[in-house]
């Protein structure tokens, strides 16, 4: 994206194209002197069989300048823990590999369970809060990014880009969120942002007003990227939400816990293409049917948590709001897209409005029926003030994983 627009909200930093890649490590490697990074990776045994794993491994083989990276490995047996800790071993950094489903960890969440602080379903924001407690036990990186492990066309000026601004001590970001044009195969994807977070946004700013947040999240160019920096200092009071709504509650996190300057979104890559999630409007425990679900009950928790008092007509408002919104965003994605040669099937593009419009009125309904729900995973600070031994036994677990399991 060629321009250098700044909304005044939080600081946008544009790839203008004038520094080399060369330049930019060069850099990274002599912050690294004196501010270790680290980066963890969320992955799925299923994603080391796909086309993305190896190139990404790659692509950080060459990396210099990260202290350590943190795998969090979840759905893998046995036999497919030592068959990723091979696959790992083309990192030259200090790396570990963190097997979520050992009989050690669970175990460990047996323990936390018993204190009633073990998150409550597995998943993405899970795998993510195990990492980060693993990397605040090690107490020696200043720095971390996360990007996901199903980038079809990654390369490691993405992280570059990414973790640069944190990384940078003359900046003043302490959360950076990566953001890029999610276009694929001669089609504009990137639909959940597009037809659902964007007119929600909106449709949420005409309903119940104006919002500091609301404004907030709409700076963002893609709140729904996997792809974050921030200083560890702010991890052991982050909230992280157990569901889909992981993306968009880190952006409630900093807005919760730092002033807007800073947080920045960066862009990181010219193009962006992944694994897609199936639409699932039979099942609304499924694809992109619960993660559209999970969203608005992420964004909704906040705003109330703001003051805003939501009922059932609210929600009815919002839907129609909404709706209309979307129907007349769609119309711009179309002409968008057919002027820069894409294509775009305004059929199925109305089929996933509709779609996300019934989620909109689930999330109302599930928020509106369960007011006692505790919907994020415990912050560290609080696992540790529950059992000040756990992060230290739970490096020992998965170094006992190492150790066995060879």
């Amino acid at each position: 994206m060629v321009d250098f627009h700044q909304n005044g909200n939080i600081a946008t930093l544009h790839n203008l194209r004038n520094r080399s890649l060369a330049e930019m490590t060069h850099e990274l490697e002599t912050f690294a002197q004196n501010r270790r990074m680290s980066l963890i990776l969320p992955c799925l045994y299923s994603e080391l069989e796909t086309e993305a794993m190896p190139k990404i491994l790659s692509e950080l083989s060459q990396v210099s300048y990260l202290h350590r990276i943190i795998v969090g490995l979840d759905r893998a047996d046995e036999a497919q823990f030592r068959h990723a800790r091979k696959f790992f071993e083309g990192l030259n950094q200090n790396h570990m590999v963190i097997w979520n489903d050992s009989p050690r960890m669970k175990q460990l969440g047996e323990r936390l369970d018993g204190l009633g602080l073990y998150p409550s379903e597995a998943g993405k924001g899970k795998n993510v809060w195990s990492a980060m407690g693993y990397l605040l036990g090690c107490a020696d990186s200043e720095v971390m990014a996360i990007h996901d492990c199903d980038i079809l066309t990654y390369d490691r000026e993405l992280l570059a880009r990414l973790i640069y601004p944190v990384a940078n001590p003359n900046f003043p970001y302490q959360v950076a969120k990566g953001y890029y044009a999610r276009i694929g195969s001669g089609k504009m994807n990137g639909r959940v942002t597009r037809l659902l977070v964007s007119p929600l946004l909106i449709a949420l700013k005409r309903v119940i007003g104006d919002r500091d947040y609301i404004d907030y999240l709409r700076s963002f160019r893609y709140p729904l990227s996997g792809e974050f920096a921030m200083r560890t200092n702010i991890l052991p009071d982050l909230r992280i939400p157990s569901d889909w709504g992981l993306e968009i509650g880190v952006l409630s996190e900093a807005w919760r816990n730092l002033a807007p300057k800073a947080v920045c979104q960066v862009e990181i890559a010219d193009a962006y293409d992944h694994k897609h999630q199936d639409l699932s409007p039979e099942d609304a425990s499924a694809g992109l049917n619960r993660m559209a679900t999970d969203i608005c009950k992420a964004v909704f928790r906040k705003i109330a948590a703001d003051g805003t008092v939501f009922t059932a007509n609210t929600f009815r408002t919002l839907k129609a709001t909404y709706y209309r919104t979307a129907l007349d965003l769609l119309e711009a994605y179309y002409t968008d897209a057919k002027m820069n040669g894409l294509t775009i099937n305004r059929h199925a593009e109305e089929v996933s409005i509709e779609l996300f419009a019934e989620s909109l009125m689930r999330a109302g309904q599930t928020f509106l029926d369960n007011p006692h729900e505790t919907p994020f995973i415990p912050t560290w600070n609080r696992v540790h003030s529950a059992d000040p031994d756990f992060l230290r036994d739970m490096q020992a677990a998965a170094l006992a994983d190492e150790a066995e399991f060879q």
